[in-house]
């Protein structure tokens, strides 16, 4: 099984020419609202992709219509809650390179108790996977005490933050990183070769497994001293909001799977490269049998 504590926003997203600059009104050539927050979208990517997961979380009591709709997705949402507090959002810019800029709001994402995960950790078996990402708190807790129930951690440290380099980042089974996170882990320049960072993460996190992502620039897995590239998929980008989210889901589906490492790269690469040709956040987020298809039509990653 694999649980999700994940954030849940309400995404207001605005087409723009380019970013807002300081001083600036600058008109926005579209708006549409729709179900985000790197949780939700992590949550999504999984069913999508045929993982069996389920959601912990919270929502502003008037945004039920958020709960409902990731169970429409076939996750288990028993663990989401409606409270009386304002629901987390975002607003994002998306310009014409398909770019994207968002101001996060956290909202009802920083009211996790420490009771209550425990309590949902009571429900977890020794070997189950619980996802977690930076748009939640309580994360220093939830970490040692998953560890200690015997769950595999998976995090993806984004939004990056001082607050994450105090986590206990060794207990984390697999994690998963942008370069910009990369580098802000191990105090390097963001424009570090990957294979530097990678040396870095190693030395820093010996135990654990990192996937790097670099956007067209593909992705890398480590794991001791072993390393696999995946090259990214040729398309152009017209949005890559929740690119790094489909990644993860797909990558973390075919975990579930038991599929090798190459074979989880390659799936989530493909996934990923579908959804940036794409706008939105979940409406972007492709398919099981999108991603098939494109498995059938292409040649084995080397």
């Amino acid at each position: 099984m694999l649980y999700n504590l994940g954030s849940i926003n309400l995404d207001h997203f605005y087409r723009v020419p380019h970013f807002v600059t300081p001083g600036e009104t600058l008109a926005s050539q579209d708006y549409r609202i729709g179900l985000g927050g790197k949780g939700a979208n992590q949550s999504l990517a999984l069913a999508r992709a045929g993982a069996t997961v389920s959601h912990w979380g919270r929502l502003g009591r008037q945004d039920g219509w958020a709960r409902d709709l990731l169970a429409e997705a076939g996750i288990d949402v028993s663990r989401v809650e409606l409270v009386d507090q304002p629901s987390g959002h975002a607003i994002i810019q998306v310009d014409d390179q398909g770019e994207n800029a968002i101001l996060l709001f956290a909202g009802a994402n920083h009211g996790f108790l420490s009771s209550n995960l425990d309590d949902a950790l009571s429900s977890t078996r020794p070997g189950d996977w619980l996802l977690l990402q930076n748009e939640c708190n309580a994360l220093s807790h939830l970490m040692s005490e998953a560890a200690a129930h015997g769950l595999n951690i998976a995090f993806n440290p984004a939004p990056m933050t001082d607050e994450v380099l105090s986590l206990p980042l060794q207990r984390c089974r697999l994690l998963f990183v942008n370069r910009g996170e990369a580098a802000r882990l191990v105090e390097m320049p963001e424009s570090t070769a990957a294979e530097v960072l990678l040396d870095a993460l190693a030395i820093k996190l010996p135990d654990t497994e990192t996937v790097l992502t670099l956007g067209n620039e593909g992705a890398w897995h480590q794991q001791g001293g072993a390393r696999h590239y995946q090259p990214a998929l040729p398309v152009t980008a017209v949005d890559t909001t929740a690119a790094g989210d489909t990644f993860i889901g797909y990558y973390l589906a075919a975990v579930q799977d038991g599929r090798s490492v190459a074979d989880c790269l390659h799936r989530a690469t493909i996934a990923a490269g579908l959804s940036v040709q794409h706008h939105g956040s979940t409406d972007s987020i492709p398919f099981h049998d999108q991603v098939e298809e494109v498995l059938q039509s292409a040649s084995p990653s080397s």
